[in-house]
Order: structure tokens, then C-alpha cells, then sequence
């Protein structure tokens, strides 16, 4: 098995036949391409490498093909995956490379010299550092054959970066993030042999493991590879530390890893080249280099322990031995998913057949009453969808649809009043819960009812009582009821308009989100119109312009309500209890007393609550028993008295006695409670009906109409017929060009299996 993993041509038979070999590799590299260029859910066996930057990576890399190929040194060099499909050919006296373009297909794959490659992967390098990311997880893949390489799929990473805390270093914290990410998501892929590399001389820091370990925490698919060996060996100072190094305990590497223990390579430093700075003329060189470095590490390492190392620990020295083994594993891997990828194939080969009928049934239907009557039935549904959120349903999943409140806020925009706090959630109900649609609107009025019920009447200030007074045209004395509606008014105003513009954005937020889910749901149903961006985007269009239109309108009408009652003061609608106000205000004629000092402001807004403490009624006081008739000369005395003194306080005189301020205060706030019930009883109503309703009794008929006037008018620009027959043919092309690959790779493997099976009843005869 060994010589055949080699490849090295004497011994191919051992693997049933060079060719049969070969066809094995090259129909496993076009699986992976296939896979990467059309999103097949299969991977072909590769090995992945993971490391840090300055841990060798792209070195070993190198030495494992033979040849050097990339930029190497400190900082990041790699910024999108390299996959290296590498295989052995004897012939081959120079690296023959082939680049996989990004936008042809394989078959129009690049011939490109070395510094082709070094210089395509050092531009998109530079190009990627200027984009935000800064790194792409869509791969660089490479065709390499060459006398000195294995017959092996490696895929190079971008290093892994461990970046310094603090505030200055985001930049680099952010690509640590981004860099991570993408190494974690390829190695999710559970064919990946993923191949750890540590630069530690301790075994007990586990730099790159950390990482590797999220994703496969028993080390079940990983190869533990320590780098830079021969600047390793110098450190050790005895030769039961190098022991302990060669062979570590297995409590310190957690978990059952490939080969049982770590691999150990150095890569001699220098590069490939002609000029002076160049350390190697021509690769042959180089691969000397890497195997002389191999020997020399067998030999130090032999001298600190001060004994021959055994034949286990010399199959763990060096690049050559780590090739061997992933050969090897590789090649097992290979044979064992043989079976496995047949039946994928089939499923594959049906499902692009499908997709096949499926556009050719859709050229079919390009003519202008079908698509007239694929428009109309499109329609119906999409409303049946709106409607079905509205009234309520589980079939959207709410983790990928659903908003909970603080997303709504975030979203939609938040309730904020004058003191600029929010209503705490924990009020709300339903507050943690991912909803949408009907539900989810719902939520939000009662957030409004909330805010809004619970809303107080603005702190009131002497001086804005004084300046509320002014001038009459036909006297200066002062008018207390014109005074606190003047203040009222304007309070109610500057307190309720910002809740009615936040209402009106938290709906229309609401109403918005139910186009994504309705397409959502129609794709699940199948009712979708695949291929007619044109046509849907029309819809969505004509959705969104209906959905802003009417609540601005409807914010319009919540508007003028608003400034009516805002503008001029009923009494029979601004105070609701027109006895309780009486009653406060019938305290007045006896109870000023001089010096009875200032109110303070909680004092008298204590006063205008809803629960006013009861006030003792004083018939000898009260204004109407002026014209009782009462003849007894010392009432009429104290009433006059107490008239004029009632006068001089509120009418004739311009300061601000304590009894007057009480008077504006408790009407400001029987006008601004009023004002307040009145307006979100309006608010409400007028949303539910001219927001709402619209949307299930106006909106049908108005997309109704706007169809069948974009019908009319011009129905080629409605499904862009001609960018249409052409997107089709294009679907068309590249189906059939997908279906034909894995056509020919279905008949490759199902060869390979009827071989590697006949080879088995060969060698297992019954």
C-alpha cells in the first residue's frame, strides 16, 4: 500500500494498475471541483490545512509538493483557501499548473508558469486587503502534476491570527474573527482530514488545537504536526524532555488523533530562483534541501537522546514520512467512499434532470397569455400568504422571521416621550418573543397603549404661566382658564406628535416585513416564480408604495385629529368630569388665606389625580348664593369680601398666588388628560381601520389594477421577456453542462467500484 501511495511508478500494481490509480485520483478531483463550482452537497476527501501565521504553514505546504509555489514569511499571505489537486507524473521534469478560473469552466482551466500563480495569488491577496472583509472563502483551486508530487488534495488555509487585546488593536481583532470563521467553516466539512499544525515545543499549549477541537473535539479526523523541528531541538536541555516531546502523554493532546502521535517536520529556509537572494537555482534543489534537513533532524535528535530513535518514532521524522502517511490515509479514504458516492451521484444526476424539465417546461410558457395568467394566479396567492400573517400562523419558523421586541425597536424605531426614556419591556407582553405578522402588530399597539396611557402631563413652570397670561384686547387682567388651555394645548401637541410619527414607522416596519415572509412561504409551497426578477420586484414595489402611502395617510388623519383637539378646547370633551372640577374650583372663594404660602409642584398635580381627595362643600362661600335673596347684611358683607379678595387674587393682580397656581395647574391637567384619552383612543381606532383594513379590503384590488395597467401597457418590460429567453438559456446551458459531469463521473466511479470490486473477489475468493 505504501509504494502505491507514493506513486513512484514501481509499484502500481499493488493498487490494481497505474491507470486504474490514476482514473481513482482524477475522478475525485473532478468531484471536488464539481462540488465547488456547483454547490453539489458531496466533498471528495482532502487534507485541510490549519495553523497560525509564522507556524510554517504555506513552507510545508511547499515541501510537501515539491516545489515552491507562494509567498511565504510573517503577516498574513493567504487570504483565500489554496486547494492543490496534486498528482504524481514521472514525465513531468518541471511543474505542469493548470488555474481553475473563477469564471470559466474546468475545461477552460489556465496553463500557467510558477510565477503566473505566485503573481495571481499575490494580486487577489492585495486586492482582498483593500475590501472590507479582507478575506474570501471561495477557493483558489490548482491542478499541479509533477514528478515530486504526491498524489494528494490539499487545501491551505489563511492563518489563523491570535491578535493583542485592547481598543487600538480592533482592526486586527476583526480579522482574527473573519479568519476563524472561515477555517471553522471548512473544517465542518466531515471528509476534510484536517492536518493541526503547532509551532510549540510544549504540548500543553494548544494554540491551533484550541480551534480545531470546536469542530472536532475527539480529534478523530485530525493529523497534530509540530513545525520547525530543528529550531526545537537546540532548546532542549535534557534528553528526558525530548522524550517527552517525541512521544507526549495521552492526557496531554486530548483525544485519539490520526497516526496515534504527532508528526515532526522542518522545512529549510530559502527560496527558488534565479537571482542572488535566491538560496536554491531549480526545485531539484530545494527537494534535496528538504530531505538533508530530514536527515540532519534523525541525527541531532539521535545525539540529545543519546540513543537510536526506533523505527516508530523515524516513521514521525520529517516531511517524507508525513507525506507517506496522508497518501496512504488519502488513498484509503478514496477507495472506502467509493460505494458511498455512487448512490450521491444518482441522487445528483435526478435532481439535475428535474431542474433540466424544469426550465425547458418555463421556455415552453414564454408567450403573453400564459404569463398574463402565471402573473394573475401569482397574485391571488401572494395576497392569500398576506392575509394568512395577518390572521395568524406557526408555518414561517420564528427563528429566522420573528422579532422579538428589542429587534422591533431596533428595526422599526422605539416609543419615546419628552423625558426620553423607553417603556421597560418586561411590561409588554410577549416582549421576548419572535413574532410577526398579525401577532407581532398586536404587540406593538399595546406597547402604544402603554407608553402613551402612562404618559404625565410635562412639568409646568411659574414662568410659563406668566408668560401664558399676556394681554387682553379689552383689559390686562388676567384669564387663568385661557392661561391653562394656552399651556395644555401646547404640551398635548409637543407630547403626542412624536408618539403618532413613532406609531406610524413601527407599523409600516411591521407591514414591510410580511413581503420577505409571504415569498418565504410561497417558495415552500412551491408558488413561486423562479426566473421573473422583473415581474416580482414590480409586486414588491407596488406592496411597499401601498403599505407607505396609506399609513401616511392614515398618519395624516390621526394628524388632524390631533391638531383639532389641540387647537381649540371643549369642555364637554377635554373634561370628563366637569363636577369634579366644579367642586375644586367652589374651594376657592374662602380658602386663600395670606401667607398660606407656595404649593409645591407634586403638591399640586396631586391635586387634578384621578382619585381627588374629597373637599368639603362651604355653602357660604359658593359664587351662586350671591342672588339667594339672603338678606342677613353680614353674609352679603362676607361674600362681597370674599368676592373682591377672589378677584384681587386671579383677575386684578399679576402675582402668581399660590390659589392661582393651583387653579392653572388643575386645569392643565384635566385639559391634557382629556387631550390624552381622546387621542389614543383615536389613534388606535384610525390605525386599525385606515392602516390595517386597507391592507386585506384595498390592497387586492389595487394590485389588481396596477397588473393588469402593466399588462396592458407593456408586458415584455413587465417579464423583461428578452433578458428572460436569455437568463432561461443560460439556466438551460449550465444544467446540461452539470448534468454531462456527473454523467461522465458516475459511469468513472461506477468503473472504478466493478474493479475495486473484482480485485476484492480475487484476493477473497468464497
Amino acid at each position: 500500500m505504501a509504494s502505491c501511495a507514493g506513486g513512484h511508478g514501481e509499484a502500481t500494481e499493488d493498487c490494481g494498475g497505474g491507470g486504474n490509480q490514476s482514473s481513482l485520483y482524477e475522478a475525485y478531483n473532478e468531484l471536488h471541483g464539481l462540488a465547488q463550482e456547483f454547490d453539489t452537497p458531496f466533498d471528495a476527501p482532502a487534507v485541510l490545512v490549519v495553523g497560525h501565521q509564522t507556524d510554517g504553514k504555506s513552507a510545508l505546504v511547499e515541501a510537501l509538493m515539491g516545489f515552491q509555489f507562494n509567498h511565504v514569511g510573517g503577516g498574513t499571505k493567504t487570504r483565500r483557501p489554496i486547494t492543490l489537486h496534486m498528482k504524481f507524473d514521472p514525465s513531468c521534469e518541471d511543474p505542469l499548473c493548470r488555474l481553475v478560473s473563477d469564471a470559466d469552466p474546468p475545461a477552460l482551466s489556465q496553463h500557467l508558469s510558477l510565477h503566473e500563480i505566485q503573481a495571481y495569488i499575490e494580486a487577489e491577496n492585495m486586492r482582498l486587503e483593500r475590501e472590507p472583509c479582507q478575506f474570501s472563502s471561495k477557493e483558489i483551486i490548482i491542478k499541479v502534476e509533477y514528478k515530486y508530487c504526491p498524489n494528494l488534495t490539499i487545501i491551505d488555509t489563511p492563518g489563523l491570527i491570535a491578535p493583542a487585546p485592547g481598543r487600538k488593536n480592533r482592526a486586527l481583532q476583526g480579522q482574527a474573527r473573519a479568519v476563524e470563521s472561515l477555517v471553522r467553516a471548512k473544517m465542518q466539512h466531515k471528509e476534510f482530514i484536517i492536518l493541526c499544525l503547532e509551532d510549540c515545543s510544549d504540548w500543553s499549549n494548544a494554540t491551533t488545537r484550541r480551534v480545531v477541537m470546536q469542530i472536532d473535539p475527539e480529534l478523530s479526523r485530525t493529523i497534530i504536526v509540530s513545525t520547525k523541528l530543528d529550531t526545537k531541538i537546540p532548546q532542549f536541555a535534557r534528553s528526558s524532555d525530548v522524550e517527552v516531546f517525541l512521544s507526549p502523554p495521552a492526557c496531554t493532546l486530548d483525544g485519539f488523533i490520526l497516526g496515534d502521535s504527532p508528526f515532526f517536520t522542518s522545512v529549510p529556509s530559502g527560496r527558488v530562483g534565479p537571482g542572488h537572494e535566491s538560496v536554491y537555482r531549480s526545485n531539484d534543489e530545494f527537494k534535496k534541501a528538504v530531505s538533508s534537513r530530514e536527515s540532519e533532524d534523525v541525527v541531532s535528535l539521535e545525539e540529545k537522546l543519546g540513543r537510536s530513535l526506533s523505527k516508530q518514532e523515524q516513521s514521525r521524522i520529517g516531511v517524507s514520512k508525513l507525506r507517506l502517511f496522508l497518501e496512504e490515509l488519502l488513498q484509503k479514504r478514496y477507495m472506502d467512499n467509493v460505494p458511498m458516492i455512487i448512490p450521491l451521484l444518482e441522487k445528483e444526476h435526478c435532481s439535475a434532470t428535474r431542474k433540466l424539465n424544469e426550465i425547458n417546461q418555463e421556455l415552453s410558457t414564454l408567450d403573453e397569455a400564459k404569463l398574463k395568467e402565471k402573473g394573475r394566479t401569482f397574485h391571488d396567492l401572494f395576497l392569500t400568504k398576506l392575509s394568512l400573517l395577518l390572521k395568524g400562523t406557526v408555518v414561517a419558523p420564528p427563528d429566522k422571521f420573528g422579532e422579538t421586541l428589542q429587534d422591533e425597536r431596533t428595526n422599526g424605531g422605539v416609543f419615546i416621550g419628552t423625558d426620553g426614556l423607553q417603556f421597560p419591556q418586561k411590561f409588554i407582553p410577549n416582549a421576548g418573543m419572535r413574532l410577526y405578522g398579525g401577532a407581532q402588530y398586536h404587540r406593538a399597539m399595546a406597547e402604544f397603549r402603554f407608553v402613551v396611557g402612562g404618559t404625565k402631563c410635562p412639568p409646568i413652570t411659574r414662568e410659563e404661566i406668566v408668560n401664558a397670561c399676556g394681554v387682553e384686547d379689552i383689559h390686562d387682567g388676567t384669564n387663568y382658564s385661557r392661561t391653562a388651555c394656552v399651556i395644555a394645548v401646547a404640551k398635548a401637541r409637543d407630547t403626542f406628535e412624536p408618539f403618532l410619527h413613532q406609531l406610524g414607522a413601527r407599523l409600516l416596519h411591521i407591514l414591510k416585513r410580511l413581503l420577505p415572509i409571504s415569498v418565504y412561504l410561497l417558495q415552500k409551497d412551491g408558488e413561486y416564480l423562479s426566473g421573473h426578477e422583473v415581474f416580482l420586484r414590480r409586486v414588491a414595489a407596488a406592496y411597499n408604495n401601498f403599505a407607505e402611502t396609506t399609513e401616511r395617510a392614515c398618519r395624516e388623519k390621526c394628524m388632524e385629529d390631533l391638531v383639532s383637539t389641540t387647537r381649540y378646547v371643549t369642555w364637554s370633551l377635554h373634561n370628563k368630569n366637569r363636577a369634579g372640577l366644579r367642586q375644586f374650583l367652589d374651594s376657592f372663594g374662602g380658602t386663600e388665606q395670606p401667607g398660606a404660602g407656595n404649593f409645591s409642584q407634586e403638591t399640586t398635580l396631586g391635586l387634578v389625580s384621578d382619585e381627588k381627595p374629597e373637599i368639603k362643600h362651604r355653602s357660604d362661600v359658593k359664587l351662586s348664593h350671591l342672588a339667594s335673596g339672603n338678606d342677613s347684611g353680614t353674609c352679603i358683607q362676607t361674600t362681597e369680601t370674599r368676592l373682591a379678595d377672589l378677584l384681587d387674587s386671579t383677575l386684578w393682580n399679576r402675582r402668581l398666588a399660590p390659589s392661582s397656581e393651583r387653579l392653572v395647574y388643575a386645569l392643565v391637567q384635566q385639559i391634557f388628560h382629556g387631550i390624552r384619552e381622546y387621542f389614543l383612543a383615536s389613534a388606535e381606532l384610525k390605525f386599525n381601520c385606515f392602516l390595517l383594513m386597507p391592507v386585506i379590503d384595498k390592497l387586492p384590488a389595487l394590485l389588481r389594477e396596477d397588473l393588469e395597467s402593466a399588462f396592458e401597457d407593456d408586458i415584455d418590460n413587465v417579464f423583461d421577456m428578452t433578458n428572460l429567453r436569455h437568463s432561461l438559456g443560460q439556466r438551460k446551458h449550465d444544467v446540461e453542462i452539470e448534468l454531462k459531469r456527473i454523467k461522465r463521473l458516475k459511469e468513472k466511479f461506477r468503473r472504478i467500484h466493478e474493479q475495486l470490486s473484482a480485485r476484492q473477489m480475487i484476493a477473497n475468493p468464497a
